[in-house]
């Protein structure tokens, strides 16, 4: 279905008077920002964002609340806001020991990592019948891109552009994740990020806070369901709030600096429409942002987060991050660690065990008034109570088996892969295009460290499910018999013989299959890089084998785009597949032989060079633009050096924002816009009103195959208060069509799909130029212009 600023259902307020704080962080005045609520094409899960907004602010709810909280001693209240990680430890220990303990007096309200049915039983038992007021656990995972049914890796995901395919799969994660026992996932990831150094940019949804808005509903509703206390719905928790993806240099856990004006245009939109679709918890990110540490930050989690979009869940710390407040260096001591943290609007502490430590303490000397403390509480009880846990504290031991890989899930799994694979360039060999390949190839030599499992490189460990990796799907198409693997070298460690191997099995072979890229843990948390090219000596296997003459495909597997010049120059056909997940194997080879026709596009720029980044299509222009230049060659005089330019590359990316590429050909028409002039007046007027312009263009299937196409859709304003993007994305469709087929593509543009933030700190249209595009890509595209008057 299209998503653009016409339709009901995407376009959502909130409303709030202007407030004051202090000079450090003035505020703006309303803050008017379209939260992006589709409509799933999933008849089972349709319309469930608004199901789930409703239940948090149900009336009943509250009243079970306010029932139980008058109950609740100040030590029973500070243990709701108390979780520790158990089990199977995602990162350090806590180094506790006592939990059942600890539980029996009331001391745990959540826990992490805690995955064995048995042991959340366990727990459950003396939580619900051992105390006095019978409060169960609230028991959370990371659940990123599936449970047990492992789809694509987010980003790849975000590359199908299609959130009803987000929406399933964060359903099936659900699904499974429940019948474990698992009530509470710390996903999604609605990070915008812009610089491809940062590993955690293969959790997130790219670049664009539109698209990533979408996103952050699809996952949303999916987790959620119709209703937060049905069997099979999971607690969404939308992070890392907020401005973690701009992190300096690119490095985990850095610093931020991000003005008001960036803050509320870019970063907080996904935010702010994972809240409108009914987003259970928050979770407060381990960054400082201009520096106050995110989690001590009152602006964005009492004065956005709480006044300006009603959010009534609960705030999470991240992983120790109250602790961190310390070597942050805005506190001393765990108390007062503490105390900046629950100040700032953060209810529960994850893992740092300085509300269990502290809290109590700060009420009983007036720091905390009883009333501060519950309010917390009340945010914890209400999500608690949303969920069914009261009613339905207890995992069915047997039914965790049952849910776990079920043949929908898995082909779920495998159509979300076929979507997400960006072909990236396909060249001819011998007068055509390498891809797709016709079933009467005889013998292929798949070589790399990533040729059987791209997640598992070596050997996937028991329990993790019917993995069908590449070289085991392909057998099974062709038969063993043509199919040989080369390992060639490792993703780090390599030997000359290894190499010299993988080199005369290309020689022998008739095609190869080159399976490259990074291994899982390179990409995600803690997973930084400065260089971005091939890890190890990928490279030097990369050149050996196409040294050879052989025809090559090159399969990148990452969960970041790589600089790969000598790659994009030398190989006829690249294809990137992320991380594809547990039926990986089995997309790439129907992709690789024309079953499916490639569809995904990239929602991150690519680029040429480390040193671009960050790097990002929405950019503003500068003063010295280098329009008409040359930046192919290094300057050669003033006028081609003085420009906002490098010397030693291009300033454009490898590939742009919305770039994929396919087996057949699309042409676009002129964009044409229903009218040439809008009055900024009534726009304003009726900010979330109907439509204010229709934008059409033809868009055709000038080749031989039928395929879907990504339209996308662009705006431009000049002449405003503040500068705005050269481009900024304002609506995308996927259509279906057949060779020679044309289709009337046509997006309707509310009033708000015009406003800024502009240099009044508040959202609204200006008087400018307009400039609109239809495009495959955010570079592309035939301009339709007009104008916005006073």
């Amino acid at each position: 279905m299209p998503f653009s600023s016409n339709d009901p259902a995407q376009k959502r307020f909130f409303k709030s008077p202007i407030l004051s704080l202090s000079p450090v962080r003035k505020l703006a005045s309303s803050f008017l920002l379209a939260a992006i609520l589709v409509v799933s094409s999933i008849p089972s899960i349709a319309q469930t964002g608004a199901s789930a907004a409703r239940s948090l602010s149900d009336p009943a709810i509250e009243s079970r609340v306010d029932a139980l909280l008058p109950k609740m001693t100040v030590d029973e209240k500070v243990g709701q806001l108390v979780q520790y990680s158990a089990g199977q430890p995602t990162g350090p220990g806590t180094g506790r020991t006592d939990y059942e303990e600890m539980i029996a007096r009331e001391q745990v309200g959540s826990f992490l990592n805690v995955i064995e049915p048995s042991l959340i039983n366990k727990y459950q038992h003396i939580a619900v019948e051992k105390t006095r007021l019978h409060i169960p656990i609230l028991f959370g995972l990371d659940v990123i891109h599936g449970f047990k049914t492992e789809f694509p890796i987010p980003l790849g995901l975000s590359a199908t552009w299609d959130p009803s395919i987000v929406e399933r799969a964060s359903r099936v994660a659900a699904m499974e994740a429940s019948a474990d026992g698992i009530k509470w996932t710390f996903s999604p990831m609605v990070d915008i990020a812009r610089d491809a150094r940062w590993g955690r940019m293969a959790e997130g949804a790219g670049e664009d806070p539109f698209l990533g808005s979408a996103m952050a509903a699809a996952y949303v509703r999916g987790y959620q369901g119709a209703r937060l206390d049905a069997s099979d719905s999971i607690a969404a928790c939308a992070k890392h709030y907020v401005g973690y993806g701009a992190a300096e240099g690119g490095r985990d856990y850095n610093s931020t600096e991000i003005s008001e004006h960036t803050l509320r245009q870019y970063y907080l939109p996904p935010f702010h429409a994972a809240v409108d679709a009914g987003v259970a918890t928050l979770m407060s990110a381990f960054n400082s942002l201009n520096g106050l540490p995110s989690t001590a930050n009152p602006f964005t989690l009492k004065q956005v987060l709480r006044n300006e979009w009603g959010f009534q869940g609960l705030v999470v710390s991240d992983w120790n991050s109250i602790g961190e407040l310390i070597p942050h260096a805005i506190a001393n001591d765990g108390a007062t660690a503490a105390h900046k943290a629950f100040d700032a609007g953060v209810d529960m502490d994850m893992v740092s065990s300085l509300y269990h430590d502290n809290l109590a303490k700060l009420v009983q000397s007036g720091q905390v008034t009883e009333a501060e403390l519950d309010q917390a509480v009340r945010n914890v009880l209400r999500v608690k109570v949303a969920l069914g846990l009261f009613e339905h504290p207890y995992v069915d031991e047997t039914a965790a088996p049952k849910a776990l890989y079920h043949p929908d899930s898995l082909a779920a799994s495998q159509a979300a892969a076929e979507r997400s694979f960006v072909l990236l360039k396909n060249e001819a060999v011998a007068g055509k295009p390498l891809l797709p390949l016709s079933n009467t190839v005889q013998n292929i030599a798949v070589i790399g460290p990533l040729g059987d499992d791209s997640t598992y490189p070596n050997g996937a460990p028991a329990g993790s499910g019917p993995r069908i990796g590449l070289t085991e799907a392909l057998a099974q198409r062709i038969g063993r018999e043509h199919v040989a693997r080369f390992r060639g070298t490792g993703v780090l460690d390599a030997n000359e013989a290894d190499i010299a191997a993988a080199v005369a099995g290309a020689q022998k072979a008739d095609l190869v299959f080159l399976a490259l890229g990074e291994t899982q843990d390179m990409s995600g948390e803690a997973a930084s890089r400065a260089h971005l090219g091939l890890p190890g000596r990928q490279q030097e296997l990369l050149e050996k084998v196409i040294a050879t003459g052989k025809p090559a495909v090159l399969i990148l597997f990452s969960g970041r785009p790589l600089t790969l010049p000598w790659a994009f120059e030398h190989v006829p056909s690249v294809l990137e597949a992320w991380f594809p997940g547990t039926r990986g194997g089995l997309a790439l080879v129907r992709t690789l032989f024309g079953d499916v026709n490639p569809s995904g596009k990239i929602t991150v720029s690519w680029p040429r060079a480390v040193g671009q980044e960050p790097l990002y299509y929405n950019a503003l222009t500068t003063g010295r633009p280098p329009e008409n230049t040359d930046l192919g060659h290094p300057p050669t005089d003033v006028a081609s050096r003085y420009v906002s330019r490098y010397i030693d590359e291009q300033n454009t990316p490898q590939f742009p924002f919305g770039y994929g590429a396919t087996y057949t050909t699309y042409t676009y028409g002129p964009t044409t816009v229903s009218t040439q002039k809008l009055s900024a007046a009534d726009l304003n007027k009726n900010l979330n009103g109907a439509s204010a312009m229709r934008a059409e263009a033809a868009v055709t299937n000038t080749g031989s195959r039928a395929g879907n196409e990504v339209v996308q859709l662009y705006v431009r304003v000049q002449g405003t208060s503040l500068a705005q993007p050269v481009r900024m994305l304002k609506g995308f469709q996927t259509i279906s069509l057949k060779p020679g087929e044309t289709k009337h593509v046509r997006f309707d543009l509310n009033p708000e799909t015009f406003a800024i933030w502009n240099a009044e700190n508040r959202s609204a249209a200006e008087p400018s130029k307009l400039t609109v595009w239809i495009a495959p890509d955010s570079t592309r595209g035939t301009a339709a212009r007009a104008e916005i008057v006073p």
